[in-house]
């Protein structure tokens, strides 16, 4: 008919204006949807799509226009704006409804169409962008909102998401919010950044860091666009951290690491490793090693407690290497460089006080130590001698340490002398612990050769009995170098030596035989008034005591002339007996000192607790015996 399109389309404009002003309409949708593929069939698409837009854009425009000057409450109008929102997209999935013939086949046939829906949306954009103070208001609204839930008020985050997702459906997302947002939350992290730095101690810092960022991530999950998490959370990394990394390690690292704050340390890693900052962590972790080692190691007054503080401060610092810094190789090395530099700050001494350190575990006397536990004592100690750069030194010590453990019978246990031995043979070859080894050899084969003396014929026919005599035989290029030292000894001591010689060279022959008679001690028995004791001494000691078996009182100048020991070594021999605390003989007159013309009397009236007693050598020379 002549007018079929005019009634058709006037039937098309009703049901459109009664979905706009939401009213029923008397049409059905059959009949509609009828229509317009009546109209599609007859090649009437184009201007059919032309009058719909028309309809469309009034319709769109007006509402739009009505917002201007709306609700001076932000909030109120966001919610107007989200309602127009609403209000279009439920109205254009209607019509579309209704024209779905028309996306179907005008559309689609015909280039730089859009379909419906994105007509829809298209004008929708451009009238907003003819309201410039709706879409102002808008971003505002909304930038004032993320602002007051990050001060800690509870905000509409439904209105939020519904309102960012127009944005991204309109195409203006990134432009008109995304760009203002960013400048906002990197103001507001700026000024929150320095005024926390300034209030609050490091540890509640990160601990506030940690959680700003959780909220940030959490944001993007609930009302951003997912791509605005990679440059957002970077804003807040940059002006909550980047910019305070000096300040935080200045104001707290040291604070940190001295109180052992395991998790504290932690939450600093991860932040930092986050803005790649943990070189500056690292550095900062070696100018704290140096400085506390260096009051360790540095102050001679704690020298006795050195190896066990740089022992325990390893020890914490390898615990945060591991449980707060995910064991990160660089900052391993640096522990190990920083430890290098320490135990090398003062020469030798370091290397002394660890042969010290071992002298004193593996030295008999310390009870209640199980053999785990100084296998362990003694894997750590390694660790600190692996960075000492005179072993040399060390192993000087610890050969004359060794040597008195050995020759006294005073290892706690000769597995664990033998088990270190072992260890410093894997740290530096057998080179440095062939001498170690072969004293350790000597007294085998010394007991042996005290074994078959005692059987030999020599000793069964040569000897007195009541006299008991271990001998130990050292070889010289193993032991340390002791000065030789002159004695007249007793004569049931030089028959005893004798016999030891003939039997030893019959065995043994073309060796040289040199008695080392600073290491000599004997155990003598002595009748006092008061009962018998028994007196652990040197062999100077010995000397000196037997000769008051034929004299009451003897001079100075009588024990130098009958002893033949040395004059220093004579003074420090009679100031042991007649000084110390155990006073076996009396010097006339008294005093501390022994002068060339003093006397000595043999003390009838001594007296003491223990039926054995030890009579110590004063420390004067430096050899011990």
């Amino acid at each position: 008919p002549t007018n079929f399109e005019e009634e058709t389309w006037a039937k098309l404009k009703s049901a459109i204006n009664a979905i706009f002003l939401k009213q029923p309409d008397s049409c059905d949708l059959e009949k509609l949807y009828q229509a317009v593929n009546d109209l599609c069939l007859h090649r009437m698409g184009g201007s059919l799509y032309q009058r719909i837009e028309k309809e469309c854009e009034a319709r769109i425009s007006a509402a739009l226009r009505s917002l201007v000057g709306q609700s001076p409450d932000l909030v109120v109008f966001l919610s107007l704006v989200e309602k127009c929102w609403q209000d279009l997209c439920d109205q254009m999935l209607m019509i579309r409804g209704i024209a779905l013939y028309l996306d179907r086949t005008y559309v689609k046939q015909t280039p730089n169409v859009r379909s419906l829906w994105d007509m829809g949306l298209q004008l929708f954009c451009k009238h907003l962008s003819l309201a410039p103070e709706v879409e102002h208001k808008t971003v505002t609204g909304l930038l004032r909102m993320i602002e007051s839930e990050r001060l800690g008020e509870a905000v509409d985050r439904t209105l939020l998401n519904h309102l960012l997702k127009m944005f991204t459906a309109l195409g203006i997302y990134s432009e008109s919010f995304e760009k203002p947002f960013l400048e906002r939350t990197s103001e507001f992290y700026a000024a929150e950044g320095m005024k926390y730095m300034q209030q609050s101690d490091v540890p509640d810092y990160l601990k506030h860091v940690e959680m700003r960022l959780n909220e940030e991530n959490e944001r993007c999950l609930l009302y951003l666009d997912a791509l605005t998490r990679k440059p957002l959370i970077a804003t807040a990394e940059r002006q909550l951290l980047e910019r305070h990394i000096p300040a935080i390690l200045d104001k707290g690292f040291m604070m940190l690491m001295d109180g052992h704050r395991i998790e504290d340390l932690q939450r600093m890693y991860s932040l930092f490793s986050r803005v790649n900052a943990l070189e500056s962590l690292r550095q900062a972790l070696s100018s704290y090693i140096r400085r506390t080692g260096q009051s360790i190691v540095m102050d001679e007054e704690k020298d006795k407690d050195m190896v066990s503080s740089l022992l325990e401060f390893k020890a914490s610092l390898d615990s945060i290497l591991e449980e707060s810094f995910s064991k990160n190789e660089a900052f391993c090395n640096t522990i190990k460089d920083s430890f290098e530099h320490l135990i090398n700050l003062r020469q030798n001494r370091p290397a002394e006080l660890i042969a010290k350190f071992l002298d004193e575990k593996l030295r008999a006397g310390n009870k209640g130590t199980s053999e785990e536990e100084l296998e362990g004592t003694l894997d750590k100690v390694l660790v600190l001698f692996r960075f000492i750069q005179g072993k040399d030194v060390f192993e000087a010590f610890y050969k004359k340490d060794l040597a008195k453990r050995l020759l006294l019978g005073k290892s706690a246990s000769i597995d664990a002398e033998k088990s270190m031995i072992s260890k410093l043979k894997t740290e530096c070859g057998s080179q440095f612990t062939n001498k170690l080894e072969g004293m350790f050899k000597d007294i085998e084969l010394s007991k042996e050769i005290n074994e078959s003396f005692k059987q030999s014929s020599q000793a069964r026919t040569k000897l007195r009995s009541g006299i008991e005599m271990s001998v130990h035989v050292l070889t010289t290029g193993y032991w340390p170098t002791y000065p030789p030292m002159d004695v007249r000894l007793p004569h049931e001591l030089n028959v005893y030596q004798d016999i030891f010689k003939e039997f030893y060279l019959s065995k043994y022959s073309g060796r040289r035989l040199m008695w080392q008679n600073s290491l000599g001690h004997c155990v003598l028995k002595a009748d006092f008034s008061k009962g018998k004791k028994e007196l652990a001494v040197s062999l100077f000691q010995t000397v000196v005591l037997m000769l008051f078996n034929d004299a009451q009182k003897l001079s100075f100048q009588d024990i130098k002339d009958s002893t033949g020991i040395e004059d220093k070594e004579l003074r420090r021999t009679l100031q042991s007996l007649a000084c110390g605390k155990v006073r076996v003989l009396q010097k006339l007159p008294k005093g501390r000192d022994v002068e060339d013309d003093d006397s000595f009397i043999f003390n009838e009236g001594f007296t003491a607790p223990l039926y054995r007693i030890k009579v110590h050598l004063f420390a004067i020379s430096s050899h011990g015996g």
